[in-house]
C-alpha cells in the first residue's frame, strides 16, 4: 500500500518496518490527520522509524497540512514534525478547539496589537543587536558549535513550531534530556542541570536566551507577553481535559516564567498557572 494516496478513504501507515502502532491516515481537502481508530476496527500497522522513508511518501503528498495526535510519543511526534519542516507542509497537535481566543473574538484588536508588537520587535532587534552579536560570540568561543538552539513546541491552535534561543547546553544536550530528568513527575526542569556550560548558567540568569525568540514573533509564531510555548516531552502529558488551553499563542514572558523560576521541577504540565491563557488576551 501506498502511503499518503490521494484517495479519500482512510490509509494505513505499513513502512517495511517490524514495530507496530494502531494510527490510521484520513484525508480532508488536502489535510492529513492521524489518529486512533475505534477499538472494533483497530489493526496494528508498523510505524515508521526512518525520517527519509516518511519525507519520501511525503513529498509525494500532495497535503499541505499533517494533524497529529497527541496520544504519540514524543520521539515519534517529533519524527514527524522533521519530515514536515523538511517537505514544507504545516504540522499540528490535534487538540480541542476553543471559541475563547483574541483573535476569534475581536479580529481588528487583535491585528493592531500584532502589528504594534512586530514594529516593537523590530526596534529591539535593532538595539540589541550588538548585544546578540557579543553573546553569539561568547557562547561560540566556550563551546565550539552551534550558536543557536532549536527545539519544537506546541503554538497557537496547536502549530508546531521550532523555538529559537541561544544554545546554553553542551553540544548534543538533547540526547540526554531523559537521562537527566529521570521519572521526574512535574515540568521537565532540572535546577542543577550538568548539561549546562559556564556561560550558560550567565545567560540562563538573565534570560539572555530568550533574546532570539525575537525572530520567532516576526514569524508569526509568539508573541511578547503570552503562556509558555510547551515542549513536546511536557504537552503529551497535559490531561484531555486541559488539552484546549494550547489554542493560545505562546510568549517570550508571562505568569509561567515566573512559576518556572522557582519551582518548575514540582509543576504539574496541568498547572492552571502554566495552562492560562489570559496573559495573552
Amino acid at each position: 500500500m501506498t502511503l499518503l494516496s490521494t484517495a479519500n478513504n482512510s490509509k494505513l501507515l505499513q513502512p517495511d518496518c517490524d514495530r507496530s502502532t494502531p494510527y490510521m491516515m484520513k484525508w480532508r481537502q488536502k489535510h492529513l490527520f492521524l489518529r486512533l481508530p475505534p477499538t472494533s476496527e483497530r489493526v496494528c500497522v508498523a510505524k515508521p522509524t526512518s525520517q527519509d522513508w516518511l519525507v519520501t511518501r511525503l513529498q509525494r503528498s500532495p497535503a499541505q497540512r499533517v494533524t497529529l495526535p497527541p496520544t504519540m510519543e514524543e520521539m515519534e511526534l517529533e519524527l514527524w514534525a522533521n519530515a514536515c519542516a523538511q517537505t514544507q507542509k504545516a504540522v499540528y497537535l490535534q487538540i480541542p478547539n476553543t471559541p475563547e481566543l483574541p483573535r476569534k473574538r475581536n479580529k481588528l484588536t487583535w491585528w493592531l496589537k500584532r502589528g504594534l508588537e512586530w514594529l516593537v520587535v523590530f526596534l529591539l532587534l535593532l538595539v540589541l543587536s550588538p548585544l546578540l552579536l557579543a553573546i553569539a560570540a561568547l557562547i561560540y568561543w566556550q563551546s565550539p558549535g552551534p550558536v543557536f538552539f532549536y527545539q519544537w513546541r506546541v503554538g497557537e491552535r496547536g502549530k508546531l513550531f521550532r523555538i529559537c534561543k541561544f544554545r546554553t547546553m553542551i553540544v548534543g544536550a538533547e540526547q540526554l534530556h531523559h537521562q537527566v530528568m529521570g521519572p521526574q513527575s512535574g515540568l521537565h526542569k532540572h535546577e542543577h542541570d550538568p548539561r549546562i556550560t559556564p556561560i550558560g548558567w550567565w545567560i540562563r540568569k538573565y534570560s539572555l536566551d530568550e533574546l532570539p525568540q525575537l525572530f520567532n514573533i516576526l514569524r508569526g509564531e509568539m508573541s511578547l507577553v503570552g503562556p509558555r510555548p510547551w515542549a513536546l516531552y511536557d504537552a503529551v502529558r497535559i490531561c484531555p481535559e486541559m488539552q484546549h488551553r494550547l489554542n493560545a499563542l505562546p510568549g517570550i514572558t508571562g505568569i509561567w516564567q515566573i512559576a518556572t523560576r522557582s519551582y518548575s521541577g514540582s509543576l504539574s504540565p496541568d498547572s492552571p498557572t502554566l495552562l492560562s491563557t489570559n496573559s495573552s488576551l
